[in-house]
């Protein structure tokens, strides 16, 4: 099984379990989202269980469900001390309105968020906490990592960082003391290979969001299928790169048929050699891939059995998706 070893010292499997999808509806900027059919008992006893067949890291966020996905995670994880939890300030909700506020990373709210966050994870401390907002300006986020500094010495988290897909931000801050971890998109289609250099020099946990691109990656999606219109999928917003217009971009799929069969050496799933990919391409990330059903998890966590692509494979692999992007 592929192992890391953590900034505290401590060893976990190669591969965590993500709350977006898990934590429900939520209604932001008067948009109420959904990321697939959830419902909360089947993902509680999901999480459940995917603890008790090994994995040990659950990345989650104060707006994830606006706080639903931490209320969940909580009662699943309640007396488990070896599982090791991710949480982001910055946004945040309420979980009986599912509203999400206006992104707020000012140190009062930080700290109410953090409070909100160790209660309805019933956590002491926290183990890692991130800034939550993507492209939170440079020259503030320095206010940010003071609080989140203070917090770490005040015991309520064990470390911090940011999720984010800029080189430029995560490399002015993650030389800070208790700046431990990058969330950001990484999956064979998205290789982020400016911000993983940075990540690797300063010896961070690179936790990879999007692993799946959104499900796209899973082989579930035919150019015919069309999402709901309530579907966080289902929109045109900038960074909605895997799907467009209520659909899994014809684009990607095409670059998904091309190197299917290598992603499925071994006897892998999709899912699974897409996850080999992650473990192959970079020794400091941790997956973080998301789930609606207990049936999806299992698949995912086999990826761990299953190990890392092998070289040749992903040499090939590289080769296949120069082509089809050029052609």
């Amino acid at each position: 099984m592929q192992m890391m070893m953590l900034w505290d010292g401590r060893s976990v499997p190669r591969l965590g379990i993500g709350t977006w999808a898990a934590g429900g509806p939520a209604r932001w900027r008067d948009t109420a989202t959904i990321y697939g059919e959830v419902d909360d008992i089947r993902s509680q006893a999901a999480l459940a269980m995917a603890y008790e067949i090994g994995a040990r890291v659950f990345d989650t966020a104060a707006a994830y469900g606006a706080g639903n996905a931490e209320l969940i995670l909580g009662r699943a994880l309640r007396g488990k001390d070896e599982a090791v939890i991710v949480t982001k300030v910055g946004y945040f909700g309420d979980p009986e309105t599912r509203k999400i506020a206006p992104g707020d990373a000012s140190a009062a709210a930080i700290r109410t968020s953090i409070d909100n966050s160790r209660q309805r994870l019933q956590r002491d401390c926290i183990d890692v906490v991130l800034l939550h907002i993507n492209e939170y300006p440079i020259e503030r986020a320095g206010e940010v990592f003071d609080t989140l500094g203070l917090l770490r010495q005040e015991g309520k988290i064990g470390g911090f960082g940011w999720s984010t897909d800029h080189r430029e931000r995560l490399a002015a801050y993650a030389t800070r003391e208790g700046f431990v971890a990058v969330e950001n998109d990484f999956n064979v289609f998205t290789p982020a290979n400016e911000l993983m250099a940075v990540a690797a020099r300063e010896n961070l946990v690179s936790f990879s969001r999007l692993p799946l691109a959104m499900g796209l990656l899973t082989g579930k999606y035919t150019p015919a299928m069309r999402l709901p219109t309530n579907d966080v999928r289902g929109g045109n917003a900038e960074w909605m790169v895997f799907f467009r217009d209520g659909a899994a971009n014809p684009d990607y799929l095409s670059r998904l048929s091309a190197i299917r069969d290598l992603l499925t050496s071994g006897g892998r799933t999709l899912a699974q050699g897409a996850l080999g990919w992650i473990l192959a391409k970079s020794a400091i990330a941790l997956p973080v891939p998301g789930f609606t059903r207990p049936e999806q998890v299992e698949d995912n966590l086999g990826a761990l059995e299953k190990g890392p692509l092998p070289a040749t494979v992903m040499a090939e692999i590289d080769t296949v998706l120069k082509i089809a992007e050029t052609s």
